[in-house]
């Protein structure tokens, strides 16, 4: 009913979204301390953090946890879903990142079945491998990775691509259409021949405490949780609300493209 009155009175749409009093909490049931505690266990032979994300919403959930926890190791930011994402403003977002000290960034399509980007990945990675302290590990040229991010933006099809890409192999790692279908810390998976180079898929982790109720629905809107646990009919009203504010008229429900947020 809400979104039939919404279509209807076009001349009236809303500047405020009521959440109606909801509880974040009940969306993010846990903290998924178990992944994180693999990840740190793991983080004595990996060489650089690959941080995946959602390029719809750059700014928005992102676990703090990462850096709190994991961000000991040189860093790269993958903003990916580029194709859904509404790049227009790709500088400022650059712009927005550096200033929150992440000056390493990529914009890629890894469902892509030719994406140039993933082909900037590895040089990228060697770069800033290379100009930190390597660990102890000065006479190894091999390279391990850990590929970490919130649910379903797209770790698994990432180190697909770059094997596709690299090693002209299918894929390695499970891939799915919704969030938390990789459930631990894997072993390693080789993605290059030359430099040598294996990632290690992790689960996706979610923060232990979302910064409000609407940076929770956008992570909803883009499938980093499971639709049932907010709510489909709740989501499908914000997901008209901000097309409503956007002024994107449209309604293309099945591709629709966000303000970097």
């Amino acid at each position: 009913m809400k979104l039939y009155h919404a279509l209807c009175n076009v001349g009236k749409f809303r500047t405020v979204f009521d959440f109606g009093g909801r509880d974040v909490a009940h969306w993010f049931p846990g903290h998924m301390a178990k992944g994180l505690k693999q990840m740190r266990a793991s983080l004595k032979s990996v060489d650089c953090i690959i941080e995946i994300h959602d390029a719809r919403i750059p700014f928005s959930g992102r676990n703090p946890a990462f850096q709190e926890t994991l961000d000991v190791r040189p860093h790269l930011l993958i903003l990916n879903k580029m194709d859904l994402a509404d790049l227009s403003n790709q500088q400022r977002i650059l712009k927005k990142l550096e200033k929150k000290g992440v000056t390493n960034v990529l914009f890629t399509d890894c469902l892509k079945q030719r994406d140039d980007n993933i082909k900037k990945l590895v040089p990228m990675v060697v770069e800033i491998i290379e100009s930190k302290p390597r660990f102890n590990r000065d006479e190894n040229t091999n390279y391990c990775l850990m590929v970490i991010g919130v649910p379903n933006v797209g770790k698994s099809s990432l180190i697909n691509s770059l094997r596709r890409t690299n090693l002209k192999k299918g894929r390695a790692s499970r891939v799915g259409g919704e969030p938390g279908i990789t459930k631990a810390v894997l072993t390693r998976i080789q993605v290059c021949q030359r430099p040598v180079m294996h990632l290690l898929d992790t689960p996706g982790v979610l923060p232990p405490k979302i910064e409000s109720v609407e940076t929770g629905m956008k992570l909803a809107l883009c499938g980093t949780i499971l639709d049932h646990l907010v709510g489909e009919d709740i989501i499908a009203d914000y997901l008209l609300y901000s097309l409503n504010r956007l002024g994107m008229f449209r309604y293309d429900l099945l591709n629709f493209h966000m303000v970097s947020v």
